[in-house]
């Protein structure tokens, strides 16, 4: 009975300590799903189909990694790597492709020094309520056709919001 006494105390503590973490605040982030992966990219394709543009469309999450790839007939191979490079470009720095070429053609050539920096337009992060949940890239076509593909996308996912 004595024994039982001596681990009351420290049983109580635990007790309430795992109770007060359990509590504790945790941030709700918002996640890029395979559904709305699918609704950009069929927003994008739409955008390309109607220009006669053959594109690669890849998605991915904010880290970075493919949610989602489609390769439209007839596109060049190489824009399958290059599409993804673009998305986790701007999933990773948080910031439209555009940006990095903008500063390249100013004149800023260490640009290309930044590990994972995609100096082409056709990538765009997606922001939901200020937060990154993911990024779209899209090749193909000229860079600025690319963007113009990728901002569909995601401006159809933000309208169906």
């Amino acid at each position: 009975m004595k024994e039982l006494r001596s681990l009351w105390l420290p049983l109580l503590v635990l007790a309430v300590a795992t109770t007060a973490w359990g509590q504790a605040p945790l941030g709700q982030r918002k996640t890029l799903t395979l559904e709305a992966a699918r609704k950009i990219a069929a927003a994008a394709e739409a955008e390309a189909r109607k220009n006669n543009w053959n594109v690669v469309i890849a998605i991915v999450d904010e880290g970075g990694y493919l949610v989602y790839l489609e390769r439209m007939d007839g596109v060049q191979l190489a824009s399958i790597e290059i599409a993804q490079r673009k998305a986790r470009s701007a999933a990773l720095f948080r910031r439209p492709t555009k940006a990095f070429e903008d500063q390249l053609v100013g004149g800023r050539q260490a640009i290309l020094a930044l590990p994972g920096a995609m100096p082409f337009e056709g990538g765009l992060p997606i922001i939901v309520e200020g937060e990154v949940i993911g990024a779209i890239g899209v090749s193909g076509v000229t860079s600025q056709q690319d963007g113009q593909i990728a901002k569909a996308g995601v401006d159809a996912l933000l309208a169906a919001r």
